[in-house]
């Protein structure tokens, strides 16, 4: 590999990891343990400890999905170029300082694939109008379905007074899914789901086994939480908060890293396994996560304070599923757009309309739609002026 070559892979290694740094740093490092902190159902320091390991297993056990769609499903026709690739991460890694700096949350997912898109174009490529509608329908989808479920679960713990009964049905919920979700580890030409593995160790039929396998997590799960909910209430709830804000950390790390990650994809090749880019993705998680997110935590805490535990598990179960739904197709998707659109699902069930400010979601929306055309302006135009130095 000539020299030149090698500064442009440690040009964009280093824009990559600081993509990451800022990622574990931000929303994905700090929002998933966030509840359980207002909720004093965890500290700040073993929360921020948490969700460092728990977003770095997500990045290496679940982050290929997205990062191939990154790094080679967002333009047709072309492969990006060195120059091109460090055009995109160099316009993502700026955009994030910028964010970080100035204290304004910028929507990683949408500045990173309008920069991909923008500079593929700028490229020569052509759009990839197929993914671009599955990514669009589901960036659409996400407030509907994430506020509509926090919705209806926050209206269920109104409805039903005893916990006892209601949280061990969720939890069980959640067992089955956990079951199905699939694990990059588990396979080794594609990635399998807990169940599967059951279900093929148990040796009989493929779909009765999965769905004994998906049922017996379920229940045992379910027994779990009825049993330590009978034990302490409080701390029943608590302990449940707390292995939500887990799984919303691990899916935020195998869903977020693709950003940070995936445009490396094409300027390595085949010459680094896909495992190790995430690996380094996931250390970068990490480390921003240990160095960052510890204040973030405390900060949106306060925010979170309000919600209590049972507006914070009917916000953080809807995320959860949305977060694995994004690793299971792959596609790119706003980690910020998941979480506040559950909270203000959970916020209607209790306050009403009267506790939504409608110049806020507005505001909110407009700096998503503009962010992203914001980018791909941004990186056709980048590409080209570097095109004239190089």
């Amino acid at each position: 590999m000539s020299v030149g070559a090698l500064a442009t892979l440690l040009v964009a290694s280093l824009a990559s990891l600081f993509m990451a740094w800022a990622i574990g740093a931000g929303s994905s490092g700090s929002t998933p343990f966030a509840p359980a902190v207002g909720a004093n159902a965890i500290s700040v320091m073993r929360a921020g400890f948490l969700v460092g390991l728990l977003g770095f297993a997500g990045a290496v056990m679940q982050g290929a999905n997205v990062s191939k769609t990154v790094g080679t499903g967002l333009i047709q026709g072309v492969t990006l170029t060195p120059v091109a690739v460090v055009t995109v991460l160099g316009i993502g890694a700026t955009l994030v300082a910028v964010g970080v700096f100035a204290g304004y949350p910028i929507a990683t997912a949408f500045t990173v694939t309008g920069a991909v898109v923008g500079v593929g174009l700028a490229l020569g490529g052509d759009p990839a109008w197929a993914g671009y509608q599955e990514i669009v329908a589901l960036w659409v989808a996400v407030p509907f379905v994430g506020g509509g479920v926090a919705f209806a679960t926050a209206k269920a713990f109104l409805a039903f007074e005893r916990e006892q009964i209601l949280v061990p049905l969720l939890g069980g919920l959640v067992g089955i899914i956990v079951a199905n979700i699939r694990f990059d580890v588990l396979g080794e030409e594609s990635a399998r789901s807990i169940a599967q593995v059951a279900a093929e160790a148990a040796g009989g039929p493929a779909t009765a086994a999965i769905v004994v396998a998906s049922l017996a997590l379920g229940v045992a799960v379910a027994v779990l939480l009825w049993w330590d909910l009978g034990q302490d209430p409080v701390a029943g709830m608590r302990h449940f908060l707390v292995a939500m804000g887990g799984l919303v950390a691990f899916s935020a790390g195998g869903s977020q890293v693709g950003l940070a990650v995936g445009p490396l994809i094409p300027l390595v090749g085949e010459t680094v396994p896909l495992q190790m880019i995430l690996l380094g993705g996931g250390i970068g998680l990490l480390v921003g996560s240990w160095t960052g997110a510890t204040r973030m935590i405390k900060a949106i805490a306060q925010d979170y304070s309000s919600l209590g535990p049972r507006r914070s598990i009917s916000a953080l179960i809807p995320a959860f599923v949305l977060a694995q739904l994004a690793v299971f197709l792959g596609v790119p998707v706003s980690f910020n757009e998941i979480v506040v659109s559950a909270i203000m699902g959970s916020g209607l069930a209790v306050e009403g309309w009267e506790g939504v400010s409608a110049s806020k979601m507005g505001y909110t929306v407009l700096a998503w739609v503009g962010s992203l055309i914001f980018a791909i302006v941004v990186g056709y135009a980048g590409f080209r002026l570097v095109s004239l130095f190089l």
